[in-house]
């Protein structure tokens, strides 16, 4: 599934259902493993059939997305309370909460905002079901405000703002622009060719909101080849001038590595070849998608807490999928109308040992932050997206889909408006409670 020239998610292989079941606690056990020994290689590694047999997926197909009755599985001292560098943990875990119903709705319509993707426009495309709008995020313990479009630009007044990754920041931004467009619609000064990099304005504060496009945040060639396949070459010692070159531009950094990582490529170090991640028929040593992974956030920590211009940084973790009965190549729908309860789905096993990475090497850097006066929070939105099925487009990424004829889902993007304005809703939060304690020290 493409849009804007994002996969939606993919590595190459699939595995048989019964054998994700099987690895799946053995997979969060290496991760453990291998966050205490870090010198060893990638534990996501594959062989089999040849890729012309099997089409550009994501790893989540080994279980197909399957529910069971088992509860959500927290990887080993990574809890979502009390981690390093997020000092609103204090006092309220904005990220461990439940979906709970909320009457008043969206606070912008499909009509009323013109920011949003016509492969978002869930409304516009006849979505016929509109009780995922219905739905607000509230944290165990504390209530989180919703967005105040108004404090928001008055307190970014004179400020700029960067998100940089891929697809799904645009997606978030284009929630953000459409929240702010209650108060003042932005106007777009800058796109580059492909209208994956863009640049909005808001004249009446002085804002800057700029969507850097930088998928795997490192250096990469990316050649697509079609039929959703490229030829990548990624190059794990070197980080992508697209949003290097611009770092100093911006008082707000948001950041995230993304679906790019489990794709095919080729990787690099020191201008050699020193492996790769699923390259059948070559002869190069294998590594896992985690390898690359981890490479990118270290590499990419490390740029941010040395250097010398210090915004305000932003990590926002993993974002899962929610496909089941197949993926988007092969008749994978998403066509659930509410939210998961906790516990009822346990999520996908590779898309966990992701975020885990995340969270590690996060919090590495955030210590080394604390150190040198360095701002870096997280927006963990990973387990509040996971209980939101319900909030994709499905076959509404084009407009009236004759659902007969089983069309493309997209069942990793959100539809607008979403759940995803919940992350704004956070996003906000955290800002302004840094400002406050800005002031106050």
């Amino acid at each position: 599934m493409e849009s804007d020239g994002e996969p939606s998610s993919f590595p190459q292989m699939r595995v048989g259902r019964f054998l994700l079941k099987f690895f799946g606690s053995a997979c969060l056990l290496a991760l453990s493993y291998r966050l205490l020994f870090s010198g060893a290689t990638g534990f996501f590694v594959f062989s089999g059939s040849p890729a012309s047999e099997i089409p550009a997926a994501k790893v989540s197909d080994y279980p197909s997305m399957e529910k069971t009755d088992a509860p959500y599985t927290r990887l080993p001292e990574m809890a979502w309370h009390g981690r390093k560098g997020d000092s609103l943990k204090e006092q309220c875990d904005l990220f461990s909460g439940e979906w709970i119903p909320n009457s008043s709705g969206p606070p912008y319509t499909n009509s009323s905002c013109s920011f949003i993707d016509p492969y978002q426009d869930c409304l516009t495309n006849g979505r016929p079901d509109t009780g995922y709008l219905y739905w607000k995020w509230k944290p165990y313990g504390c209530d989180l405000s919703p967005f105040d479009a108004e404090k928001f630009l008055k307190a970014m007044r004179n400020k700029s703002w960067a998100f940089i990754g891929d697809s799904i920041f645009r997606n978030q931004i284009e929630s953000l622009l459409c929240l702010l467009s209650q108060v003042e619609e932005a106007v777009e000064i800058y796109h580059d060719e492909t209208y994956q990099s863009m640049t909005w304005y808001f004249s009446s504060h002085n804002l800057t909101l700029a969507l850097i496009w930088a998928p795997f945040l490192l250096k990469a060639e990316i050649k697509n080849l079609g039929h959703s396949q490229y030829d990548i070459q990624l190059h794990l010692d070197a980080l992508d001038d697209t949003w290097t070159s611009q770092y100093n531009k911006y008082d707000y950094i948001v950041m995230s590595g993304g679906q790019w990582f489990l794709k095919t490529a080729i990787f690099w170090e020191n201008g050699t070849i020193i492996g790769c991640h699923y390259c059948p028929g070559k002869t190069l040593r294998k590594l896992g998608m985690d390898y690359s992974y981890q490479k990118a956030l270290e590499l990419a920590f490390h740029f941010i807490t040395a250097s010398d211009h210090k915004p305000l940084v932003v990590f926002r973790t993993w974002t899962p999928d929610h496909f089941e009965y197949g993926e988007w190549y092969n008749g994978g729908i998403c066509n659930r109308t509410e939210p998961y309860k906790e516990g009822e789905f346990s999520g996908d096993p590779v898309d966990q040992v992701m975020r885990g990475l995340e969270i590690v090497e996060f919090e590495k850097a955030a210590a080394i932050g604390l150190e040198d006066g360095m701002h870096l929070k997280l927006l963990d939105v990973y387990h509040l997206s996971l209980l939101r099925p319900d909030g994709h487009p499905g076959p509404y990424r084009k407009l009236h889909p004759d659902i007969s004829k089983r069309p493309q889902n997209d069942c990793l993007h959100w539809c607008l408006p979403g759940p995803i304005d919940i992350w704004n809703d956070i996003l906000m939060e955290i800002v302004l409670k840094e400002g406050v304690q800005r002031s106050s020290s």
